[in-house]
Formats: structure tokens, sequence, C-alpha cells
């Protein structure tokens, strides 16, 4: 092993794509209706379908409880991303797990560095650690965390899990908020490096991606505002003298392979494979590594339909032309 990112991590000249699973968070903003009955098998079977497809991970989100103002957009269904992959791990070989993204704010780096580093033990080295600083202040306070200095904390939380997560049977660290040394934790992650991907669109977000993180996942931002945040984050890494490679990831539009039969919305990127796979290289050409995607379905068929399409007859043309 060396202490660079595994081969998958690397910039390359294909796009590479990954997905956030169905069924583990079902916010109104982009649930399908049939995802209230589903549950494990649907999980598995998705995940499944995702590594057969050359998906290059499948992501779980992060929430410990949703307050009643905001369950009706947000509804209370959050899978634990540490159960739920480490679930579809034993389920699978090869496919990447993404926290997309863990609050680690919320526990003690070493509450997070025991878990993550047990399924990355556990999967062979295919975790990815996505993390966030969080949005949901009763989330915060409940859990007695500061919701307005959660951005600090972020940091912190970030700096400890770097070295609770690398080699040492024994890490340290040293800091405002936690302390730690002489505190042994095995097993120890498969990986040399585990890979933390920093989420977040705003100014702060973006430069705690560039200067703590071995990758970017934007939230929600359109197209048109990739570039500017793209050059912040190289701007960044140079004023710092920060080498290595640095996974630039974008979420893509929903997607439906071929005509649709159905209403799919306006928003949908719909079409036959080429036409398909030519809109989505802009975003490589923008200077993104890896898309996540996600797809219109009215049932689980009608999505592992639609992934398997998409690794047959778009993946393929998502090399740079």
């Amino acid at each position: 092993m060396t202490g660079t990112l595994p081969p998958a991590h690397r910039a390359s000249p294909r796009l590479s794509y990954g997905i956030q699973l169905p069924v583990q968070s079902q916010s109104t903003l982009y649930a399908e209706p049939w995802e209230a009955d589903a549950g494990p098998d649907d999980l598995v079977d998705i995940a499944q379908a995702a590594e057969r497809a050359g998906f290059s991970y499948v992501a779980c989100c992060d929430h410990v409880a949703v307050p009643r103002r905001l369950a009706p957009a947000m509804s209370t269904v959050w899978y634990d991303p540490v159960a739920t992959l480490a679930f579809l791990a034993a389920a699978t070989e090869r496919v990447r797990l993404l926290s997309h993204v863990a609050v680690v704010g919320l526990r003690h780096p070493l509450i997070g560095a025991k878990q993550y580093a047990t399924l990355d033990h556990l999967s062979g080295g295919r975790l990815i650690l996505g993390v966030g600083a969080g949005h949901v202040p009763e989330e915060f306070e409940a859990l007695g965390v500061d919701f307005h200095r959660r951005g600090a904390v972020l940091d912190e939380s970030l700096d400890a899990l770097r070295g609770a997560l690398g080699p040492e049977e024994y890490p340290e660290h040293h800091g405002k908020l936690y302390d730690f040394q002489d505190l042994g934790q095995r097993p120890r992650p498969a990986q040399a490096r585990v890979p933390l991907w920093v989420g977040g669109s705003s100014p702060a977000a973006v430069r705690r991606a560039a200067l703590r993180g071995d990758g970017w996942l934007p939230q929600g931002d359109p197209r048109e505002r990739l570039p500017a945040q793209i050059a912040r984050i190289r701007e960044i890494r140079a004023e710092h003298a920060i080498q290595g490679p640095f996974v630039v990831g974008a979420i893509a539009e929903p997607l439906y392979v071929d005509s649709p039969a159905w209403d799919v919305g306006r928003r949908t990127l719909s079409g036959p494979p080429g036409a398909l796979a030519e809109s989505l290289r802009a975003y490589r050409a923008m200077g993104v590594d890896q898309i996540q995607v996600r797809f219109r379905s009215r049932s689980r068929t009608e999505l592992t339909d639609q992934m398997a399409a998409f690794g047959t007859e778009v993946g393929p043309l998502l090399a740079d032309s």
C-alpha cells in the first residue's frame, strides 16, 4: 500500500459515475413514489445493479433525527450510513461505498473513526468518507453540538479523523475541541489513506474541500456555476502548495435513457445514449472527474433497467473525445 489515493480516485480521461441510492433517504425533493414501500431487498438489488453497470460508488446520506417542522419535506426516512453501507458491502464486491454526506461533527472523532475504520476493514478498502457541515439546528441541539460553530467543529473533526483513520494503532490529536492520545483502535482501515471528500458549495465549504479534502462534492450547483467553483479550488490549493490527487464531483441533472413514455419532468435529460453522453461530457470539459447520477423511475425494475442501459450504452461514451 502507499499513501496516495487508490487508482479509482485518480483523475483519468474517463468521466466516472456513481449514484446516491434511493430508498435510504426519501426527501420529497427527489424520492419516487415506489420508494415508500421499498426496503432492504430493493437496496441490495440496486447496489448490485450499480456494480454490474460499472458505477464507481453507491452513496448513503446522514441525518440522526429530523424535526417535526421539516418532516413534511424531508421525511423521517434516513438510513444510518455506516449500517447501510456495511450491509451493502456484504452484498457487493467492487463498488465503492460513499457517505454523501456524513455529518461527522455530530459525533466524537474517535467514534466516527471506529465506525468508518471498521467499515473500510470489512469491505476490503472500499470506503470513501464524504463529509458535510449539516443544516438542521434541532439535530445539533439535541446532540449537544453548537450549530452556529458547526464549520469550526467540522474543520477540527476532519483533522482529527485524518489522524484517527491513518495507519497508527494509537492515533494522536490535540486541538481546541478534541484531545486524545495513547488510545488504541483496531481494526485499522484497509486503505493507507481513506479518501475524504468534502461536501457543500458555500465559500467556506469550497475552501474546506481545497485545504482538507481529497475531493469535493458540490451541493446543488448548476452547471454554469461549476467552472468558477473549480477554479477557486485550484487557486486555493496552488496558494497553499497542496499537491496530490483531488477528485472534483458534480451532481448531474435527473436522467432517462432513451425516450420516456411518461412525464419525467422538464429538468430531466432524456434521449438516445449518444446525446446523453455528449451532454454529460460537458462536465468533464469543466474539470469534473465524477458525476453523481439519478434516474427517473416508476419501479425498482425500471430503475435497474435504466442503470443497466446507462452502464452499457452511455458510460463507454464518457471518455474524452
